[in-house]
């Protein structure tokens, strides 16, 4: 008569978000809510690319320490920088530029989760899970839905862009995944330093009257520049660095969507934004797909760099 073999062990469970994790987690969501407020704010009285600019003006100088070699893979960097940076942030700020609300463009461009599956599975060759298309697929229906409503169709040139940044981000993010890991600061420091320069000359080529502007801008639109320049670009990316640090990404990522819901209540309370039960109903359901595109897509990483 054999022994009995043993059940194997379950799998053990992950221990319970600290509450230090939680203040972190909820402190990063507060801080890009409002900057994505800040940067509608910003783009009514500067030009777009003028306010990237200065954005990454600001940032650059906070994170300049950080820009030293080595820099590994200098070719998935330069695509990393260039398409992450001065592009994906060009096309931000002109979503907020174009959009009279803030929160169509807020909401369509957490798209970059569901084209960050999606590219990777068309760059990479990683497999697309059976969740992460079905969450695709509603993400993409939400945000047509929203889209069709007769007060957010005015602003759907601006998400087109929006989507058109959460893109370029997606591309950015791939590219990362097969490049050597940079530290989050770091990383931020090269986006500043080769955003600055080509957001500062495509104003200087195609935006006009920037010295009158900034001469007669209000203090709100300083505040929303060092706001962006300094705790999100620095302070929030360094507490998501902590976090995932000591989490796995896919177990913060997912409640880091929650950051459009800050920026539409800034928007529907302080800024004037029509939110219509079409509009909410439409972003519920393309967030939720974005959700589930981020909980089919544990490996996906957080984007520590972003914003």
């Amino acid at each position: 008569m054999t022994d009995a073999v043993p059940p194997a062990p379950a799998p053990a469970k992950p221990h319970a978000l600290t509450g230090l994790e939680i203040a972190a987690i909820l402190a990063i969501i507060v801080v890009w809510g409002v900057n994505n407020a800040g940067a509608k704010l910003a783009t009514e009285h500067l030009s777009p690319l003028l306010v990237g600019a200065m954005r990454f003006g600001i940032a650059s100088a906070c994170l300049f320490a950080f820009v030293r070699p080595p820099f590994p893979d200098w070719k998935s960097l330069l695509i990393i920088v260039l398409v992450g940076g001065p592009i994906q942030y060009g096309l931000v700020y002109v979503a907020y530029w174009l959009a009279h609300d803030i929160s169509p463009v807020t909401v369509a461009n957490q798209l970059w989760i569901p084209f960050t599956s999606l590219f990777a599975f068309l760059i990479l060759g990683e497999r697309l899970s059976r969740g992460a298309m079905v969450g695709m697929g509603i993400a993409f229906v939400g945000v047509a839905w929203m889209t069709m409503d007769a007060h957010a169709l005015q602003d759907w040139r601006a998400i087109l862009v929006g989507i058109a940044a959460g893109a370029a981000w997606a591309v950015a993010t791939v590219v990362a995944r097969r490049t050597t890991s940079i530290p989050p600061l770091k990383m931020q420091g090269l986006l500043a330093a080769g955003t600055l320069p080509l957001l500062a000359f495509g104003s200087l080529v195609f935006e006009h009257d920037q010295f009158e502007a900034i001469r007669t801008a209000p203090p709100m639109v300083w505040v929303s520049l060092i706001w962006a320049g300094v705790v999100s670009s620095v302070l929030a990316t360094t507490l998501l660095f902590w976090l995932v640090q000591r989490r796995e990404a896919g177990r913060v990522t997912p409640y880091l969507l929650a950051t459009p819901v800050v920026s539409m209540a800034i928007g529907w309370g302080l800024m004037g934004d029509v939110l219509t039960p079409q509009i909410l109903t439409g972003a519920a359901i393309a967030m939720g797909g974005v959700v589930l595109v981020a909980l089919a897509e544990r490996g996906l990483r957080a984007g520590a760099a972003k914003a």
